[in-house]
């Protein structure tokens, strides 16, 4: 589930050519004046995608005048290329796509986070004296190539560990159910639960509550864009948050979610997304934090400048990039679902 966080200047020739929406100011019921919008999800379809699925299941884009089109990643999309060649409105990434789309002077941003933390995590192999990051200096840890240029800069700098300790990731768990002395990454909502299937009672370190600043899941969009279709983009994302509130909430109002979801990905079982949804809530993944007060889908500038510079003095960017520019706040921190 990790992105590509470089992006190449080149890839932006000619980027928004043909994306056409036809704004309707004060559209809001009749299925002839919906406004399209398409929303490029970061993988296939599950319940961490789930307020978006149940904003279209339950209508409320349709409320807010909006035909969504959702559509679901995988393995072999590359969601920022689609985004720069125009083949998208919108795509769900993270803050490292923000700065870099300033760091190479690229006309998109990031306007909402629905994830306040990246769900990225370190799993543990329990009673092997691997219960904090600290004690995971030196020990083993499978990561994989996306990782290496996200939170392990974050990791080497906070806690000391080093290139050597890392040990690739192909996104197959076997290697670390058969060895007690390793580390592996994953997603608090996902990984952890197949670990317990596998039964193993994993050790779960979320790098978010180390100070991991990373917005997660967000919505990014090209500024062209928010200069044409300004109301359709607010109803889009105010849609979405809404969707994402009643998610959150589970019971029989997320079923119809759960079962597009589950036509989409046949991969995905109610257990799963049960999982998946009760851990989201758990460790405050969608509402913790700056959400608690300003909404879901909240960002704030002191975050965006605390992320800039932590992750500048640990390497992963360079000096002087003018970080304001990776997003906005205009669309979010209304109270959406506070």
């Amino acid at each position: 589930m990790n992105t590509k966080y470089r992006i190449d200047r080149r890839k932006a020739l000619g980027l928004m050519g043909g994306a056409a929406l036809v704004a309707v100011p004060g559209a809001r019921v009749s299925a002839q004046t919906l406004d399209k919008v398409s929303y490029q999800t970061n993988w296939r379809a599950q319940a961490e995608h789930g307020g978006f699925y149940l904003a279209i299941t339950n209508g409320i884009y349709k409320k807010h005048g909006i035909d969504a089109d959702i559509r679901m990643g995988g393995p072999q999309q590359n969601p920022s290329q689609l985004l720069l060649g125009g083949r998208v409105d919108m795509i769900m990434s993270n803050s490292f796509e923000g700065i870099n789309y300033a760091r190479e002077n690229l006309p998109f941003l990031v306007i909402a986070s629905i994830f306040q933390k990246d769900p990225q995590v370190i799993i543990s192999h329990p009673n092997v004296g691997h219960d904090s990051f600290e004690q995971l200096k030196g020990k083993p840890i499978l990561i994989g190539a996306g990782g290496r240029n996200s939170y392990w800069p974050f990791l080497k700098a906070k806690y000391g560990y080093t290139d050597e300790q890392a040990r690739p990731y192909t996104f197959n768990m076997a290697p670390f159910l058969a060895d007690k002395q390793l580390s592996q990454q994953g997603f608090v909502s996902s990984e952890p639960y197949v670990i317990m299937q596998a039964g193993v009672q994993p050790v779960v370190h979320l790098i978010a509550d180390a100070g991991f600043d990373n917005y997660n899941t967000t919505i990014n969009i090209s500024r062209k864009m928010i200069e044409e279709k300004k109301d359709v983009v607010q109803r889009f994302v105010t849609a979405s948050l809404e969707g994402w509130a009643e998610y959150l909430k589970g019971g029989a109002a997320i079923e119809a979610a759960n079962a597009q979801i589950r036509r989409d990905n046949p991969d995905m079982t109610d257990d799963k997304m049960a999982y998946a949804l009760k851990v989201m809530n758990e460790r405050g993944i969608v509402k913790s934090g700056d959400a608690l007060k300003l909404g879901i889908g909240a960002m704030t500038d002191e975050r965006w400048k605390r992320f800039y510079e932590t992750m500048t003095a640990a390497g992963a960017f360079p000096p002087g990039i003018d970080y304001r520019r990776a997003y906005s706040l205009e669309f979010i921190n209304k109270g959406v679902g506070a």
